[in-house]
């Protein structure tokens, strides 16, 4: 039996450890599942020890997150809010399914996590309890003893824990897809961030005067080299995190709905997703056609909040899935990207599928399909709803 707890090595679920022993007397493990932060699983496995716990689980899903969740962003072109690449929201499931795999492993009684009751996380991580391991107990001492950080911190002193001093004023959470800043300015609407609130890009006006070049190729509608170097998609996206960040580019700050119904406010930092979204939805400009991007553009919209909502596992979002899934098969090519001083730009694009047809005509110059006047007669025709609408309206 015993208790299985999500573990980041915070405070919150540093409380949990000695709370979950004392208060029901039973072993507790900790899992801590990489997502792309910079961990340090070796003083993670320590500080679990030390609080008491009987075992550390450290898991490496960055794979997974990026089979499961990201490849899909990147093909729907996902950014909630026309904004925000969704961060956090795929690591969580991520997440959970992985506490759930231990738990079961360990033979656990019950799962616990140490989310407030005030944010998006707690229902994202509790609806994957609940769909999974439903026969287990849901333990969420934070949530539902209503504990402020005062309190968790006195719990530990009280104890002889060590209570690491809070470096910075904000709270970050980082990630393979972006990282997540929240501050006393996220609270309201009407302040930015400062410069300092950003972990890892450099100020726009401090980066390179040069820029930066790159060429992004795409297969089937999934980043697979960066200028010519074949990457796997998680090296891929790590190595170009990194040099977005020191061209300044991937700030910004979203306002949106949450899972609660509240308004809420957070910056983020996310170089790698904003410029391969940037560079694919330019692409499939280039070869797919129009009504393909309408139906993609709604049906890529309603996938994001969806899961943003911690509803990935309702089965709609499989039936979305392979609809993107078929829409990429002849996105394939490469862009050609700029970064300059906090800015993506697309120079270019080339591929194969291009539907960019010189042969058949140059648009505004000459056509091989159809002469003067079949471009009249069309351009009659192509109004003919409006006209017909407009002429019926004047009667009155």
């Amino acid at each position: 039996m015993g208790i299985v707890l999500a573990f980041s090595g915070g405070l919150d679920t540093s409380f949990c450890v000695p709370y979950l022993r004392e208060k029901y007397d039973e072993s507790v493990f900790t899992v801590t599942v990489n997502t792309g932060a910079s961990l340090d699983e070796t003083a993670l496995k320590a500080r679990s020890k030390k609080l008491g716990a009987e075992k550390h689980f450290h898991i490496d899903a960055r794979q997974t997150l990026y089979e499961d969740y990201l490849k899909f962003l990147i093909m729907g072109n996902v950014l909630r809010g026309g904004v925000y690449p969704l961060c956090v929201g795929a690591e969580r499931v991520v997440q959970a399914l992985e506490v759930v795999k231990i738990a079961r492993q360990v033979g656990a009684r019950a799962i616990a996590h140490g989310s407030t009751g005030a944010g998006n996380d707690q229902v994202r991580f509790d609806s994957v309890v609940h769909l999974f391991a439903d026969e287990m107990e849901l333990i969420t001492p934070i949530r539902d003893e209503g504990l402020t950080r005062q309190d968790t911190t006195g719990f530990l002193l009280e104890r002889g824990f060590s209570v690491p001093e809070k470096t910075t004023r904000y709270s970050i959470n980082e990630g393979l897809w972006g990282t997540t800043i929240g501050g006393e300015e996220t609270l309201g609407t009407a302040k930015p961030l400062p410069d300092e609130a950003y972990p890892h890009t450099v100020p726009a006006a401090e980066a390179p005067e040069a820029g930066l070049e790159l060429r992004i190729q795409f297969e089937n509608g999934l980043p697979i080299a960066l200028d010519g170097e074949e990457l796997p998609p998680v090296a891929l996206i790590t190595k170009l995190a990194s040099v977005g960040a020191e061209h300044g580019v991937g700030r910004n700050i979203h306002v949106g709905d949450t899972i609660l119904g509240l308004k809420g406010r957070i910056g983020f930092e996310a170089p790698a997703p904003l410029i391969l979204i940037t560079a694919h939805r330019e692409l499939e400009k280039l070869v797919l056609t129009k009504w393909q991007r309408y139906q993609k553009d709604q049906l890529s919209d309603f996938y994001g909040m969806l899961l943003h909502e911690g509803q990935y596992f309702d089965p709609v979002m499989r039936d979305i899935e392979a609809f993107l899934t078929s829409s990429q098969h002849g996105v394939t090519g490469s862009v050609f990207v700029r970064l300059y001083k906090g800015n993506i730009s697309v120079q270019g694009c080339e591929s194969p599928y291009s539907m960019f047809d010189t042969g058949v005509a140059t648009y505004g110059e000459e056509t091989a399909l159809w002469d003067g006047p079949d471009a009249r007669s069309f351009s009659k025709l192509s109004g003919l709803q409006a006209y017909l609408a407009y002429k019926a309206r004047s009667k009155k």
